[in-house]
């Protein structure tokens, strides 16, 4: 997941490790000091603060707002006779690349600060800067002279800029500004309601604290490693919380239905009260805006700007993706109530006939060992943090010609953060740092997620700033006596969240409104969906393994076992994003909605597995506050771009050939948002994109062809 732009506008036995066996060792890489590089940081400006205190935050927050008030003010007073392009658009494109060079060190703290009074200053920063935001989007002097300066200099200015500029007045436009005054006033309100909501929405998620106490018969099942890193209470229970590294392995492999039952329905209520009535009452008011400005629904006001463009377009998508999925998906949940019964009648259990919410997580991993073998408690063993993260880093670098170092005694938010440079391989130039934030905390955000933290776009001297972005992410905390091993689904996510990151650092743009990942919501999943590709395959998958003790590599047998399983489960995945996808579509197409009772509907209808009564996944469903509303779909639709890509160039002329690597890295990434996404496909493959490679990724080439031949 990226995190959009927060604006309106947008784990048996002990062993003791060999530091030798585990050492970080970059290819073409080095470690270097950030007293020896602090010249290039001065050029470059990664000055980014992360020791301010609550106060501080406070006061640059009010600085910050000034500064850019100032700049539009400025804007706004130009003689309309008189605007060009130097008293208009530069001086907003200047403001808005300050603007989130500065905001960053100020909002990002509550996601990742270790401090509460710091996390509490800093959402309380989000909701001025955010009330800012609706501030500036609605001022119509600056509209007016921007639409003047189109009538005069449009076809002078370099492309860029004419898209900026068309940019621009289409928001100004989406917000009114050619609406009468008291409308005006009304989207200002609604704009700034919603802004603060999504922002409690998100907190609370993030000071979501649950944990429950299991005893050891309660953890029949788990392994020796994970029930040795779990805190115990006075009484000697265990303490497991709803973070990923606790909640995730007990549901696959926790052999105590009530112990799951418990755990899910913990899940699935977080913050539910309070949550639940934030979320329906931002889809009345998400409504009320879309109506003020002509739009039938809060999704077809955001789909827009997509690739998309309309909810009858992804309506039509996600039916006919569906109805490929649904015998596939029926299948699958028959042969899961099979090993169910078969699972009760070996441990002596009640067979109810049913699969519940809490049943799909234990079962799909059995799918996983049943029908392909995948040995999970072996396979972790040779996937230690510090060897996936060294294999992982060394691909980036030599697929898009790339050189990391790590910078050591850098600034960063907490101990465990480290900070890289990047530079490029062929010119030595220095093109951006990224922070790498790995592991769970009291307070941290929840997730997985790449945030951007400076623009890379040109400066106000023309000099090129650089791009800063982090990688957050929640895999288990090493110990004294074990590492960090990662189940093979978040070497995954670890390559996903990075392909964001690369696509920050990468871009080339002249404007910070087009760096990194500014580009349609449902184009930007496409480039880190694509590298997940390669934890599929074998000679990747070799560079970022070996066993935690021995250094030894991954057994052959165990390997193609594991790439043989990336079918498991098929229909039943995709038909779940199906019910994702749906369920924010409906409730993002009404004017006001019971949102417990419309995902429950989606789960039975499509998926054919009821909601945990008492529950309501959508109250901790991140996303609907965090800019993907109406565009969750956005992650099925650029899987089929991303897949094709990867057949039709990669897995074609290699996927590690760096030829390709650069060439995607010129026409993908650097581009950031300054093409559309559609445009940079067809560049790219040479052809308009298709959708047989997701299926066959899918494993539905076969049902395809059968479809076809009826």
């Amino acid at each position: 997941m990226f995190i959009l732009g927060i604006s309106v506008t947008r784990a048996a036995r002990r062993v003791v490790l060999s530091s030798s066996k585990l050492k970080m060792t970059l290819q073409n890489g080095s470690v270097t000091s950030t007293r020896s590089c602090s010249s290039t940081a001065d050029t470059n400006n990664n000055n980014l603060r992360w020791d301010l205190t609550p106060e501080e935050i406070r006061h640059q927050t009010q600085r910050l707002i000034q500064r850019i008030k100032q700049a539009y003010d400025s804007v706004g007073s130009v003689d309309i006779g008189k605007v060009c392009f130097e008293n208009t658009l530069q001086v907003i494109a200047d403001a808005k690349a300050e603007y989130a060079a500065s905001r960053h060190v100020l909002d990002i703290p509550q996601y990742v600060s270790p401090c509460k009074e710091v996390r509490l200053a800093s959402t309380e920063a989000d909701k001025r800067l955010s009330g800012f935001d609706v501030e500036v989007s609605m001022r119509a002097d600056v509209f007016q002279r921007l639409i003047a300066l189109q009538e005069k200099q449009s076809g002078d200015l370099l492309p860029e800029s004419e898209r900026f500029l068309g940019r621009l007045i289409k928001l100004g436009k989406r917000n009114g500004l050619h609406l009468s005054k008291d409308v005006q006033e009304e989207i200002k309100s609604i704009s700034k309601q919603i802004s603060e909501l999504s922002i409690d929405f998100n907190q609370n998620l993030n000071e979501e604290n649950t944990v429950l106490l299991f005893s050891q018969e309660d953890l029949v099942g788990l392994a020796e490693s994970y029930v040795n890193g779990l805190e115990k209470a006075e009484d000697g229970w265990y303490k497991v919380t709803l973070a990923y590294p606790h909640y995730f392995p007990l549901m696959k492999r926790c052999h105590v239905p009530e112990t799951r039952r418990k755990m899910e329905m913990a899940f699935h209520s977080r913050c539910k009260d309070v949550n639940t009535a934030i979320l329906e009452q931002l889809i009345e008011l998400r409504a009320r805006l879309a109506k003020l400005l002509s739009f039938s629904s809060h999704a077809n006001y955001v789909l827009e700007m997509t690739v998309a463009k309309n909810s009858e377009n992804v309506a039509r998508f996600l039916e006919e993706l569906y109805k490929r999925l649904r015998p596939v998906g029926e299948q699958e949940r028959h042969y899961l109530l099979s090993l169910k019964r078969a699972d009760c009648e070996r441990r002596g259990l009640a067979f109810d006939g049913q699969l519940h919410a809490w049943d799909m997580p234990y079962y799909m991993n059995q799918v996983e060992q049943v029908k392909f073998a995948v040995d999970k408690d072996k396979l972790i063993e040779y996937f230690p943090l510090e060897v996936v993260t060294e294999g992982l880093l060394n691909i980036y670098q030599d697929l898009l010609g790339l050189r990391f170092q790590r910078v050591e005694d850098a600034l960063v938010w907490h101990d465990s953060v480290k900070l890289y440079s990047v530079l490029d391989s062929v010119t030595g130039e220095e093109i951006g740092q990224f922070y790498l934030d790995l592991h769970p905390r009291e307070g941290k955000y929840g997730h997985a997620a790449c945030f951007g933290l400076q623009p890379g776009c040109l400066g106000p001297d023309g000099n090129r700033r650089m791009p800063v972005a982090a990688m957050v992410a929640n895999f288990t905390k090493p110990t004294s006596s074990w590492p960090s091993l990662l189940q093979h689904h978040e070497v995954e996510t670890f390559f996903h969240e990075f392909g964001h990151v690369m696509h920050e650092l990468c871009s080339r743009t002249r404007y910070a409104e087009f760096s990194g990942t500014q580009v349609e919501t449902d184009f930007v999943e496409v480039p880190s969906q694509m590298l997940e590709n390669w934890v599929w395959e074998k000679e990747p998958l070799r560079k970022m393994s070996r066993h935690y003790k021995d250094g030894s590599p991954i057994p052959d047998s165990l390997l193609d076992k594991l790439i043989a399983s990336r079918v498991a489960n098929t229909g039943l995945m995709n038909l779940r994003q199906i019910v994702l996808s749906k369920a924010d579509q409906t409730l993002h197409t009404k004017d006001r909605a019971d949102t417990a009772a419309e995902f429950a509907k989606h789960s039975e209808d499509i998926l054919g597995i009821p909601a945990t009564p008492g529950t309501n996944m959508t109250a901790s469903f991140s996303h609907l506050a965090g800019g993907y509303d109406g565009q969750y779909y956005s992650y099925l639709w650029s899987e089929v771009y991303s897949m094709d890509i990867f057949f039709s160039r990669f897995k074609k002329e290699g996927i590690l050939n760096p030829k390709v690597g650069r060439e995607y890295r010129r026409v993908v990434l650097e581009a950031g948002g300054s093409v559309d996404g559609m445009d940079m496909l067809k560049t790219f493959l040479g052809r308009e994109p298709c959708q047989d490679a997701f299926f066959q990724c899918k494993g539905l080439a076969q049902t395809i062809t059968e479809q076809n031949s009826q």
